[in-house]
């Protein structure tokens, strides 16, 4: 076994974390969290949603949002977008990385695009294009990757499938993600043996919720395998607005934790984003999925921070 010396962790909160809440963020608030995120270390943040605003109305500020951000070199934010007008709209922005996602899961793709997964394929070559035409990087990702309602009912053949169009597109990332969270150990490592082959040399990252609580446990299995890149979500916050019980991304602070216990560098203070986490629990009235926020400095092993 192998372990990566080091990972990187892509800060989805601000558009996966958000687009699940009833109350909708002013952008100066979105703003502040992500100058928060950046102040913890964070170098990849996704910072918005290029989807219908009625839909979704979190991300409807997509636009002024980007307009609005600190422009910082070494800071890679990007942004999903469905189909090729939201690539369009993306690419009317400075947005550097522009995330093109479908569906592995015919339900699923109809009711998060109205496209079956064919049809969202099909536009996924000119969604390329478009974005690399403008100089972009783009983050490809499957949806849907370990299933959608029960275990197996997604056809590993088929994401392989996907996997080897998107990779050939000219994606510089391709992400596999367990929507429903229904991802375990034994899955993971069944879906990166026949991923891997056809990604070639496209960096392969997992997007994993905690659905059902093995969230960690498949980071752990992704690691054995060389996987250096994760998606989370400080807290734990988020999920899909159209599938029921989906909530519960990884918390990047619990993820961090489990880095530095396996002697796994991620650049990321773990108190720092505790604080954005607590506060986000306070501004939504709830107590979030995460677990090692809710500790103090000592018990995470981290320096003292100011709450904010």
């Amino acid at each position: 076994m192998s372990l990566p010396h080091a990972v990187q962790i892509t800060e989805v909160g601000p558009r996966d974390g958000l687009q699940m809440e009833s109350r909708v963020l002013p952008t100066a608030e979105k703003l502040d969290l992500i100058a928060g995120l950046v102040s913890a270390g964070l170098k990849a943040i996704q910072v918005a949603a290029f989807v219908h605003p009625e839909k979704v109305p979190a991300m409807a500020d997509a636009e002024a949002l980007v307009a609005a951000l600190p422009r910082i070199d070494q800071i890679e934010y990007s942004a999903l977008t469905l189909n090729l007008q939201g690539v369009v709209r993306a690419c009317r922005t400075a947005i550097p990385w522009i995330e093109i996602s479908l569906s592995a899961h015919e339900t699923h793709s109809r009711r998060n695009t109205g496209l079956s997964t064919g049809e969202a394929l099909s536009q996924s070559g000119p969604m390329s294009a478009k974005a690399l035409a403008a100089g972009r990087k783009v983050r490809a990702s499957i949806q849907c990757a370990f299933g959608y309602a029960e275990p197996g009912d997604v056809d590993t053949a088929l994401v392989v499938e996907l996997s080897a169009r998107l990779a050939g597109q000219g994606a510089h990332q391709l992400v596999l993600a367990d929507t429903t969270g229904l991802a375990a150990p034994p899955t993971v490592r069944h879906l990166l043996d026949a991923i891997l082959p056809v990604a070639g040399v496209v960096p392969v990252g997992l997007h994993l919720h905690d659905t059902r609580g093995l969230g960690l446990a498949n980071v752990v299995t992704a690691l054995e395998m060389g996987i250096s890149h994760f998606d989370a979500s400080l807290g734990g916050l988020g999920g899909c607005p159209f599938i029921q019980d989906a909530a519960g991304n990884i918390a990047t602070e619990d993820l961090i934790y489990l880095c530095q216990r396996m002697g796994i560098e991620t650049g990321l203070e773990m108190g720092r984003m505790a604080v954005l986490s607590r506060h986000l629990s306070k501004l939504f009235g709830r107590p979030l999925p995460g677990k090692l926020y809710r500790l103090g400095p000592a018990a995470m092993g981290s320096a003292p921070t100011e709450d904010v």
